[in-house]
C-alpha cells in the first residue's frame, strides 16, 4: 500500500488524510499540537475551529450552501461531523466546536489507514506529500516552502471574536430573534440580540475607535517584514471590528451591527444598531459576538464590549485575538488538481493556498486527498468541473492573475455565467446549484 504524508491536522489536512485513506492509501498525518502550540489554538484536537463556530449558510441558493451540498455528495468527513454536531443557527450551519473537533479526531485516529504523528515537521519530506499546515505554518516549514517556491510567502493578519457566558447576558435588555423571522416565531430565534439606540451606538463607536490595541510586533512568530507591514495586510473578509469602525461612523451600523430584519420586542421598534450573539456549544452555555473579531487588549475588550446594552456584566470565557495567516502565490505554483507544478508528488491544501472560509478549506483538502491517492496508484488526477463550486474555487486558485489574487471564499462570481439567467437572486442561485450538482454527477461521479 502506497504511503502519503499529510502535514497539518486542521480542516484541510484532516479531510485530505481521510479521503486519501478512504481511497486505499496509507496515510501519516503530522500535527505538531499539542507538543508545539500556535498561539491561536487552545487544544490538541484535529480540525479545531479557531474563529467562528459558524460554517456559513446551508441554503442551496447560496454559494456556501452549494459548496456544502457538493461536499456531502462527495462523502466529506468534515461535513458529516459538522452535521452531527450542529447547533441552532437559523439558515446557517453552526457547530459545537469542542464536540465537532473531538468527533473528527476520533474518526481520524480510529481509521485503520491513518497514523497520527504528533511532531513538528521542519522540512518538506521526500515522497508523496500534502502540505496543509495552514495559516500558522511553523517558521522552519515556512522557510522550507519559501525555498521551494523561490519567492517570498505572502501573508496577512487574521482575528477571532470573543466568547461570553450566556448566563451573564441581561435578557431584560437583550432578546432572542433571527432576522426576518415570522411573527409567530418572535422571541424564539437562534440569536441573542443586544439593541442600541443612536446615542448608545455613537458612544460605543467612539470608545471602540479610541481603545488600546495590541501592537502587531507583539504577535509571536512574525518576521521583520510582517511586523513592519502593519494594518495594511488585514484580510478584508475578517477585519477587526475596530478597524471597520475607523473607516466611518456608520460602517458598523451597515455591517455586523446592521439592525435590518430585527425588531426590539421591548419597544416594538427597529433599533439603531444590534449586536448579535450566536450559540457556541451544544450545552447552550457559551455565545460568541458575531462579527467582533478584534485586536484590542483584553482589558479594553472587557471595558468597551461591556458598553453594549445587555452585556454590562458579561463574563468573557475567551477574549478575541489576532494571529498570522500565511499563504503562497498559488496561481504560479499549483494546478487545479492542487498538485505542485514543478514537483508532481507534492500537493497543497487549505488556507495556505489562498482559499478562505471553513468549507473552502475542506474542499481543498478533499481535492488534494483524492488526487494524492490517485497519484500514488498511477491514476489520472481529477480536475473538478468549473460549473461546480469546488471546481470554480480550484480554478481560481490556479488561474487568478497576480493583480487579482487574494484569499477567496466560495461565491457565485467564480462560476461560469448561466446560459439563461433567471431574474431573481434566489432563482439564479438555485440554477447555479442545479447545474453544479449535475456537472459533478457527470464528470466526477457522485452517489
Amino acid at each position: 500500500m502506497e504511503k502519503i504524508i499529510v502535514i497539518g491536522g486542521g480542516l484541510a489536512g484532516s479531510e485530505a488524510a481521510w479521503q486519501a485513506a478512504e481511497h486505499g492509501a496509507q496515510v501519516e498525518l503530522y500535527e505538531m499540537r499539542p507538543q508545539v502550540n500556535t498561539g491561536a489554538h487552545q487544544t490538541g484536537d484535529l480540525a479545531e475551529l479557531i474563529c467562528s463556530n459558524s460554517l456559513g449558510s446551508n441554503l442551496r441558493e447560496k454559494a456556501a450552501g452549494l459548496l456544502k451540498l457538493e461536499l456531502r455528495k462527495l462523502d466529506s468527513l468534515i461535513m458529516a461531523c459538522a452535521d452531527a454536531t450542529a447547533l441552532p443557527a437559523g439558515t446557517a450551519l453552526a457547530v459545537d466546536r469542542e464536540k465537532f473537533a473531538a468527533m473528527v479526531t476520533l474518526k481520524i485516529t480510529n481509521h485503520p489507514n491513518i497514523h497520527v504523528i504528533r511532531e513538528e515537521v521542519h522540512d518538506i519530506p521526500p515522497g508523496t506529500t500534502i502540505i496543509a499546515s495552514g495559516p500558522l505554518t511553523s517558521p522552519d516549514l515556512a522557510q522550507s516552502i519559501a525555498a521551494l517556491t523561490g519567492q517570498d510567502l505572502l501573508f496577512f493578519y487574521d482575528a477571532i471574536a470573543p466568547v461570553i457566558n450566556r448566563d451573564s447576558i441581561d435578557m431584560d435588555i437583550a432578546f432572542r430573534a433571527s432576522r426576518y423571522e415570522f411573527e409567530e416565531d418572535a422571541g424564539s430565534g437562534d440569536y441573542i440580540n443586544c439593541p442600541m439606540n443612536e446615542d448608545q451606538y455613537d458612544h460605543f463607536v467612539s470608545e471602540l475607535k479610541n481603545a488600546r490595541r495590541i501592537e502587531l510586533k507583539a504577535i509571536e512568530g512574525l518576521s521583520t517584514m510582517e511586523k513592519n507591514a502593519g494594518h495594511k495586510l488585514f484580510f478584508e473578509g475578517c477585519l477587526p471590528i475596530e478597524v471597520m469602525a475607523d473607516r466611518s461612523e456608520k460602517s458598523l451600523a451597515f455591517g455586523p451591527l446592521r439592525p435590518v430584519g430585527l425588531r426590539d420586542p421591548h419597544t416594538g421598534k427597529r433599533p439603531a444598531a444590534v449586536v448579535q450573539l450566536r450559540q457556541d456549544n451544544l450545552a447552550n452555555t457559551l455565545y460568541n459576538l458575531v462579527g467582533f473579531q478584534t485586536n484590542l487588549t483584553f482589558a479594553e475588550q472587557k471595558r468597551v464590549f461591556s458598553l453594549i446594552p445587555g452585556l454590562e456584566h458579561a463574563e468573557f470565557v475567551r477574549f478575541g485575538q489576532m494571529h498570522r495567516n500565511t499563504f503562497i502565490f498559488s496561481p504560479a505554483l499549483l494546478d487545479a488538481t492542487l498538485q505542485f507544478r514543478s514537483n508532481p508528488d507534492l500537493f497543497f491544501a487549505g488556507q495556505i493556498i489562498g482559499v478562505e472560509g471553513y468549507m473552502g478549506n475542506v474542499a481543498s483538502g478533499l481535492v488534494a486527498g483524492l488526487n494524492a491517492a490517485r497519484f500514488v496508484k498511477g491514476q489520472s488526477l481529477l480536475t473538478f468541473p468549473q460549473e461546480s463550486m469546488i471546481g470554480a474555487l480550484m480554478h481560481y486558485i490556479s488561474h487568478a492573475s497576480p493583480a487579482d489574487f487574494q484569499p477567496m471564499k466560495a461565491n457565485h462570481g467564480l462560476l461560469p455565467i448561466l446560459s439563461t439567467r433567471p431574474p431573481g437572486r434566489v432563482d439564479r442561485g438555485n440554477a447555479y446549484a442545479k447545474r453544479a450538482l449535475r456537472a459533478l454527477d457527470e464528470k466526477i461521479g457522485c452517489k
